[in-house]
């Protein structure tokens, strides 16, 4: 009986030992879970109570920035590029209180000559309460 649990012991020791590294690079690729199915179901309902519809978005869905954002927002974004404005891409973030969403102010805004520039200016669908996602930062 002692063998076996022996046995048992080095090999959830092995399990972790190797299980955490995948763990490790998924997050790094793909982002916190949590964070990702939170976005993916407050967004949505969030523009849909905007008034926009399906039809009004070409392109949707989560995004892990690669850099540090506001302290008082999840770490990932949902990016959202409207039909009538695709070289306009918006972010939106969900407060870690309250989880609500809110929209970034910065944009990327892709020009004409293929360069991607990060902009804080008034677009279209620019919303006048939108939060900066830079500060607040540590």
């Amino acid at each position: 009986m002692k063998k076996k649990n022996i046995w048992f012991a080095i090999g959830l020791i092995i399990l972790i030992i190797v299980a955490i590294p995948f763990g490790f690079f998924y997050l790094l690729n793909n982002g916190n879970p949590y964070t990702n199915y939170i976005a993916d179901k407050k967004v949505p309902v969030y523009l849909e109570e905007k008034g926009y519809t399906e039809n009004d978005v070409e392109e949707s869905h989560y995004v892990e920035p690669k850099h540090i954002i506001n302290n008082d927002f999840y770490q990932g974004h949902y990016m959202v590029i409207f039909q009538d404005e695709s070289n306009v891409t918006y972010y939106y973030g969900i407060r870690k209180k309250g989880k609500q969403v809110k929209q970034f102010c910065e944009k990327e805004v892709l020009s004409s000559d293929g360069v991607t520039d990060i902009v804080e200016i008034e677009t279209k669908y620019s919303e006048k309460n939108c939060v900066n996602s830079l500060d607040n930062r540590n």
